[in-house]
């Protein structure tokens, strides 16, 4: 096994969210951070090793205070791509709490042949894809979309190549996340009521264009699927001046009862409001675990 540690630190504060836990955005943060450690360990210059799909698994929730580190390797080389593998481990129990796959396209042979010297397994094996998180293809079409999110990138969202960061995109969707539960009910008067929450466990991100700083942005969402307690998400974050495609996200997650930190079922009343919204998938995407 050759995982090499790229980051360690802590939660801060500031860093939770509305569910009382580590804000995704932040995970992010930190994954930007160990990828470049990892991509600067196998020689890929910061104008190469574009990372094209992301696909993250939360196992266990990171709270205000705790320590975490992450340690990444490879796993496979696929012609002129990468697929790297991300482990988030709670460093004071080390568990792992979040698992990261990243398909990285536009290498060169130098990094092919460094990347056998990185190659790893998984501490945890992949589970079973989990209740309204089966693969599906995106939906076709703008049917069931709606506007959730318009602003501009700032100066301080941009990364060492000068481009909108890996955070700026996800708390847009972020953003938008809350907006799009909102038109069904869940509204942050009935999250702080009922001590309910909304809390991700799968993210499927691919980022399909660059955004610099000034340039207007819009995300589109809509309902894929609205379970018992699970609910999953289509979001499309576009350039907005222009119409380019900067990145898609299929999120899943569930309704979650913050005292007692579980799934609880989504009652009938939000559930009913919420399927008129729900858009049909095209077809399914396969059987493959990376996005």
């Amino acid at each position: 096994m050759s995982w090499l540690e790229t980051y360690r630190g802590t939660v801060y504060r500031w860093e939770a969210d509305a569910v009382e836990h580590f804000t995704v955005a932040f995970y992010f943060e930190r994954l930007e951070d160990a990828t470049a450690a990892l991509l600067d360990s196998l020689g890929l210059p910061d104008d190469t090793g574009d990372v094209t799909d992301c696909r993250v698994r939360y196992l266990r929730e990171f709270r205000v205070a705790d320590v975490l580190h992450i340690r990444s390797g490879v796993l496979a080389v696929e012609g002129d791509q990468l697929v790297l593998a991300h482990e988030v481990v709670d460093s004071a129990s080390d568990t792992v709490c979040t698992t990261v796959e990243q398909r990285v396209a536009s290498i060169g042979a130098g990094p092919r042949a460094a990347a056998a010297a990185r190659t790893v397994t998984w501490s945890v094996p992949p589970e079973r894809e989990r209740p309204g998180a089966a693969p599906v293809a995106p939906p076709d079409g703008d049917r069931g979309f709606i506007d959730v999110v318009r602003d501009r990138i700032k100066p301080w969202e941009l990364d060492r190549r000068g481009r909108a960061d890996w955070p700026a995109h996800i708390h847009r969707f972020t953003a938008g996340n809350a907006q799009l539960i909102a038109a069904f009910g869940m509204t942050p008067e009935y999250m702080r009521e009922r001590r309910r929450g909304f809390s991700t466990f799968d993210f499927k991100l691919r980022f399909a264009g660059v955004l610099r700083v000034g340039d207007p942005v819009l995300v589109r969402s809509a309902l894929l699927h609205v379970g018992g307690s699970s609910i999953r998400i289509f979001h499309r974050l576009t350039n907005a001046a222009t119409g380019e495609l900067a990145a898609t996200l299929e999120q899943s997650g569930v309704h979650l009862d913050l005292d007692a930190r579980r799934p609880a079922p989504l009652p009938d009343e939000l559930r009913e409001r919420a399927r008129p919204l729900v858009v049909g998938a095209a077809a399914p995407a396969g059987t493959g675990g990376r996005s």
